[in-house]
């Protein structure tokens, strides 16, 4: 391995990170994230390779420095399509790739990719292999406990076997199976049941591999917790519902020195940047509405809320509307 392969690899084996959500993590997303936290690893939303291959590649794949580390995320089933898409992403400058095996939705299910490619390991070995072949950075997989019937911890163990020895070594386990047939991607993000146990398993049977936990996790104090038994925790939803759990992180997981921000200092933060997109055609409620739950649970939120909700969409809406909701917020 060179260097630059395992400096990258470092860049990614973080013991943070913020889970690709559909219609959630894209560029503005995380923009404002960087205000909040500067180490946690973020990833874009699922991409197909289908649209990759034959989309508008910079409204799909464009971020800003400030952004990385960021790890591209992709649909697909195809190796060799597969394999273009990566190489398309490692020329975009992201620093890994990888390869959703956990969407559960019906859509998804029809493209013959997400949570039904578990049942076919040698398939995500192949198109592991094939996307490692072509970029000099890491590819990762993020995939649940099971699927369906097959949930037991030997069907996951033989699944991480296989693509491991493909040549994946970072693995993101959602700590829930994944029923195909029965449930919505929302039911299937709650109902069945969290095996947390079943990951820290993982772990001990495969001590060389760098394996992630997500699932639940909702505060800092849990991620402590799991830290403890597996490399690295991935949030989902809290991280978008109040984003500001993720403000001590950088302090109490990092090591890093650098002042906690406050929630004004954020909003400050991100007015030039509002500036900048609102100026070249961007509607404010692009990016504002990423930034309502910032003061979740909080004196003041409705307001907040309120306020930008009523006004993003205006056709002159810029920075100074955010301005204007802050000032009702109190400090």
């Amino acid at each position: 391995m060179n260097s630059t392969f395992l400096n990258l690899q470092e860049s990614i084996n973080t013991p943070m990170s913020i889970a690709p959500m559909m219609d959630r993590t894209d560029r503005h997303y995380r923009y404002f994230m960087r205000q909040i936290t500067r180490h946690t690893l973020l990833y874009t939303e699922m991409i197909t390779s289908k649209a990759i291959i034959h989309g508008d590649r910079h409204k799909l794949l464009d971020f800003s420095p400030e952004e990385k580390p960021l790890v591209l995320q992709i649909g697909g089933d195809n190796p060799e399509r597969l394999a273009e898409c990566a190489k398309i992403g490692e020329d975009w400058g992201y620093d890994a790739i990888n390869l959703n095996i956990g969407c559960p939705s019906p859509r998804v299910q029809s493209g013959n990719f997400g949570a039904c490619l578990m049942t076919q390991p040698k398939l995500v070995a192949a198109a592991v292999s094939a996307m490692s072949k072509v970029v000099k950075i890491p590819v990762t997989v993020k995939h649940r406990i099971g699927v369906d019937e097959s949930d037991r911890y030997e069907d996951m163990s033989n699944f991480v076997r296989i693509v491991s020895e493909a040549g994946c070594s970072n693995f993101t386990v959602h700590a829930r199976k994944a029923w195909l047939q029965g449930l919505s991607p929302k039911e299937n993000r709650n109902i069945p049941p969290l095996r947390y146990e079943d990951v820290y398993r993982l772990k001990q049977e495969f001590p060389d591999l760098f394996i992630e936990i997500n699932g639940g996790i909702t505060t800092l104090e849990q991620s402590q917790t799991h830290l403890q038994y597996v490399d690295a925790v991935m949030i989902g939803r809290a991280a978008y519902d109040r984003p500001y759990i993720f403000a001590a992180v950088d302090r109490d997981i990092y090591g890093d020195d650098a002042i906690v921000p406050t929630r004004h200092q954020i909003v400050e933060a991100m007015l030039p940047y509002i500036d900048y997109w609102v100026a070249r055609g961007t509607k404010l409620h692009a990016i504002s509405r990423h930034m309502l739950q910032l003061f979740a649970q909080r004196p003041g939120t409705k307001a907040w809320k309120r306020y930008i909700s009523s006004h993003a969409c205006q056709s002159d809406a810029d920075s100074l509307t955010i301005s204007n909701a802050l000032a009702k917020v109190g400090k």
